[in-house]
C-alpha cells in the first residue's frame, strides 16, 4: 500500500539518521547494547553480566537475527529485518480484512499506529514480537496448534504475549489443542535455551528490580513532587532512567498492587465467561496488555507497539467492542512521539511540557484500559447469547482468523459448509419417503 510504503520511508530515513528528530538518538539501543550483546552472545552465554539484559532467552534470536544479512552493518541489518517484519504484518491484516466477518481497518491501524511512534518502532525488536502475537492471534480458529507455539514463542521473546491466553478456552479439542501446544512449546524452548548457554534465566533477577521508570504511570507524582521540594533525583538504573529517593519504593509497591488487582479483575471475568464469543481471545488479549501495561512501573514507549497491534486485531473482526479504546491508543501512541524522543529532556527535567505530555499520554491510557474493561465485561452477555450448543464445548474459543465468528462452529475439512440440521418435520417427511 502506498500508505505503508510512504510512512515507513520516512522511519527509515529517521532510523539511519538521515532525518534527525529532536530529543535523544533512539537508535543507539541497536548500535550500542544490542550490537554489544551480539557479541556476547556469539561466544556461547547470555549477557549475564549486563543488567540491562532483562529478556527471556528467546530474545537471543532477535538480537541474532542481523547475522542472516551478513553483507549489512548490524544497526542497517537490524533495521532491514524490522522492515520486512512490518511488512509481513501488514500482509496478514490485509489478509485477514478479505475473509468473512472481517474488514481490512485493521490494516490501516497499524500503518498508522507504527508511523506514529516514529523511529522507535523500528530502534527495538518489540515489532518482532508483535508480529509474533498477532499471528497467534489470526491462527487461533484454524491452527490452534500452531496458535499455541506461537503463543510460547512470543512468550519467551518478551512475556507479555502470554496474556493472549487471557480469553482462551478451556474445554473442548481445540481449547486443549491450544493449551497443550502452549505448554509443550513453553517447555521444551525453555529447556533447550538453559541447555544451549550459561545465563538464560537471568533476566528474571535483573527484571524484579526495576524501579519506577520516569514514563510510567506512578512516576507523575514525583514529577510534581519536585516543584514542591521532594528531594530525590533521575537516575540511569537498570538500562532506564528511573526515579531515585524517598517514597519511591512505595509507589512501585502501588504500582504492583494495581497490577494484581488487574489480574484479580481478569480472572473474575474469566471465572465468569463460560462461553466464549467469537472476538472473546482478541478483546481479553488487548485489555489485559492494556492493563498491565497501564500499571506497570515502566511504560517504555515500544509497548506502544504491543498495544497497536493488538488494537488493529480487534479492529479487523467485526462485532467487536474495542475500537473507541482502539482509538485511545493510538491517540496515546502520537503523543508518545512528542514526549519520546521529541521531548524528553523536558520530561527527565520534569519540565511543565514534559509532565504534560505524560499526563496525556498515560491520562488515554487509563482511559483505554478502563473503557476496554467496561467493553469486555458487557460481553459477557453477549457470549451467553452466541452459545452455539453443546456439540463442542468450548471450542468455540474464537478469535480472528479463518472461520472466526461463529462460536464452536466446526467445518469439513475440505472446507465447505455444514448441512444445516433438519427439523422434525422434515425428519419426518424424509423417513416417509424412504420407507422408514
Amino acid at each position: 500500500m502506498a500508505a505503508w510504503a510512504a510512512t515507513r520511508a520516512v522511519v527509515l530515513l529517521c532510523v539511519l539518521r538521515v532525518l534527525v528528530l529532536p530529543g535523544p538518538d533512539v537508535t543507539t539501543d541497536v548500535s550500542v547494547i544490542y550490537q554489544g550483546w551480539f557479541d556476547v552472545l556469539k561466544s556461547g552465554t547470555f549477557p549475564r553480566a549486563d543488567v540491562t539484559w532483562q529478556y527471556p532467552p528467546a530474545a537471543a534470536l532477535a538480537i541474532l537475527s542481523p547475522a542472516l544479512l551478513p553483507f549489512l552493518d548490524y544497526a542497517p541489518a537490524f533495521f532491514t529485518l524490522i522492515l520486512l517484519t512490518d511488512a509481513v504484518v501488514l500482509a496478514l491484516f490485509l489478509r485477514a480484512g478479505r475473509r468473512p466477518g472481517h474488514r481490512p481497518a485493521g490494516a490501516w491501524v497499524w500503518i498508522a499506529g507504527v508511523a506514529l511512534l516514529g523511529p522507535t518502532a523500528y530502534a527495538r525488536y518489540d515489532l518482532m514480537v508483535t508480529a509474533v502475537a498477532v499471528a497467534a492471534l489470526f491462527a487461533a480458529v484454524r491452527r490452534p496448534r500452531v496458535a499455541g507455539a506461537l503463543i510460547a514463542f512470543g512468550a519467551l521473546l518478551k512475556v507479555w504475549p502470554a496474556l493472549l491466553l487471557t480469553g482462551a478456552a478451556v474445554r473442548g479439542r481445540r481449547a486443549r489443542a491450544l493449551w497443550w501446544s502452549a505448554g509443550a512449546t513453553a517447555a521444551g524452548l525453555t529447556l533447550f535455551f538453559v541447555a544451549a548457554a550459561p545465563g538464560a534465566l537471568a533476566f528474571l533477577t535483573f527484571q524484579r528490580e526495576r524501579g519506577t521508570e520516569v514514563e510510567s504511570l506512578g512516576a507523575l507524582v514525583f514529577h510534581f513532587a519536585r516543584h514542591f521540594g521532594w528531594p530525590g533525583q533521575v537516575l540511569l538504573n537498570y538500562g532506564s532512567l528511573e526515579f531515585l529517593g524517598p517514597g519511591v519504593a512505595l509507589a512501585g509497591t502501588v504500582a504492583l498492587t494495581l497490577s494484581l488487582a488487574a489480574a484479580g479483575w481478569l480472572f473474575l471475568w474469566r471465572v465468569r465467561a463460560r462461553t466464549p464469543g467469537p472476538t472473546t481471545l482478541c478483546e481479553a488479549a488487548f485489555t489485559a496488555t492494556l492493563l498491565f501495561t497501564t500499571t506497570s512501573r515502566v511504560i517504555s514507549p515500544q509497548y506502544m507497539l504491543w498495544l497497536v497491534g493488538l488494537a488493529a486485531v480487534c479492529v479487523t473482526v467485526r462485532g467487536c467492542r474495542q475500537t473507541p479504546s482502539a482509538v485511545l491508543v493510538l491517540l496515546a501512541t502520537g503523543v508518545t512521539l512528542l514526549e519520546f524522543p521529541v521531548r524528553f529532556a523536558d520530561v527527565v527535567a520534569s519540565d511543565p511540557k514534559g509532565i504534560a505530555l505524560l499526563v496525556v499520554r498515560n491520562g488515554l491510557l487509563v482511559a483505554a484500559s478502563l473503557l476496554a474493561c467496561r467493553r469486555l465485561w458487557v460481553s459477557l452477555r453477549d457470549g451467553e447469547r452466541g452459545d452455539s450448543g453443546p456439540e463442542e464445548e468450548g471450542s468455540g474459543d474464537s478469535v480472528p482468523g479463518e472461520g472466526a465468528g461463529v462460536v464452536g462452529a466446526r467445518t469439513p475439512a475440505d472446507g465447505t459448509a455444514a448441512a444445516p440440521p433438519l427439523t422434525a418435520a422434515a425428519a419426518a417427511v424424509r423417513r416417509r419417503a424412504s420407507g422408514g
